[in-house]
């Protein structure tokens, strides 16, 4: 290929040379006298104007395709990435076979239903909070309500873990209307308030979450006590940091989260603009839970 481009180049070049720029050249330069090379002249230098006319066409081939190269390889590692992160995922999920994990908690929630009916309504929530996470947890978007009723639920098992030890205040709105948003985007947030405004290490532990949806934009402020930072571990924020980077992923110039430290008080502010449910597209909220066994 290289070589009939070579050819080519020389063979347009010398003809080029005779019948086209010569004459031109004539014709604004009447008094240039150029000597007109003998044969084998006109041979070598087309043969030089083709040997460069092939390395330039050919570099430009060679870059073409080195960037089309570059670019399938890139997709490539793109999707490589993707089913790597599917993978870690559905092994995640496969640890405890879901079906087996459900039908357990669901014998459990049976036999303490007479004998223990306030444990047998923490096992219902717990089994409503793990159905939650791993059949909804793949969704682009879910209703809020599900959101808002699993944050709930989380809340009210770690209320019975710290009883009245904690002082926990918290105001949700009793209804809201069909809005949509990305799945366990806010329970990070809850969690971070529990893991570190509950410290054995802080004399009388309190939280504070106040959530409310004003048309179709969702205020969430979230405080909670906390000990000295020389006091905590390294692990602290990560949760928050998560959230952060889905925020900025999802929801691009249509949030603001705002976090502050005192030292004793740790505050968190989200103001996030949801969307609203399509009619056409809630069937693909309302995803169908399992029946219980």
């Amino acid at each position: 290929m290289v070589i009939l481009l070579f050819i080519a180049t020389a063979f347009f070049g010398s003809s080029l040379g005779r019948y086209l720029i010569r004459p031109v050249r004539g014709i604004f330069f009447p008094g240039l006298n150029l000597p007109h090379p003998n044969a084998l002249e006109a041979l070598y230098l087309s043969l030089l104007a083709g040997l460069r006319g092939s390395i330039t066409i050919g570099g430009i081939a060679a870059a073409i395709k080195l960037m089309k190269y570059w670019y399938i390889k890139e997709q490539r590692n793109l999707q490589l990435q993707k089913e790597n992160a599917a993978s870690q995922l559905q092994l995640l999920k496969a640890q405890v076979h879901p079906h087996f994990l459900f039908n357990t908690l669901n014998n459990i929630y049976s036999y303490t239903q007479e004998t223990a009916p306030f444990a047998a309504g923490l096992i219902t929530k717990l089994s409503d909070l793990l159905r939650y996470v791993l059949y909804e947890g793949n969704a682009s978007r879910v209703l809020l309500t599900k959101e808002l009723a699993m944050i709930r639920d989380y809340i009210s098992l770690e209320q019975v873990r710290y009883g009245n030890k904690l002082d926990l205040d918290i105001q949700f709105p009793q209804h809201v209307d069909k809005l949509s948003v990305a799945p366990l985007l806010l329970l990070p947030l809850v969690e971070n308030c529990f893991k570190h405004g509950t410290s054995h290490m802080i004399d009388q532990p309190w939280i504070s979450i106040h959530l409310n949806v004003d048309s179709s934009v969702l205020h969430l402020k979230l405080l909670n006590g906390k000990v000295e930072k020389k006091q905590m571990n390294g692990t602290s924020g990560i949760g928050i940091l998560n959230v952060q980077k889905r925020l900025e992923l999802l929801y691009p110039a249509k949030h603001t989260i705002t976090i502050a430290d005192d030292g004793e008080v740790f505050i968190v502010n989200l103001k996030l603009v949801l969307e609203p449910i399509a009619e056409t597209g809630s069937e693909v909220l309302e995803k169908a839970k399992p029946a219980h066994a």
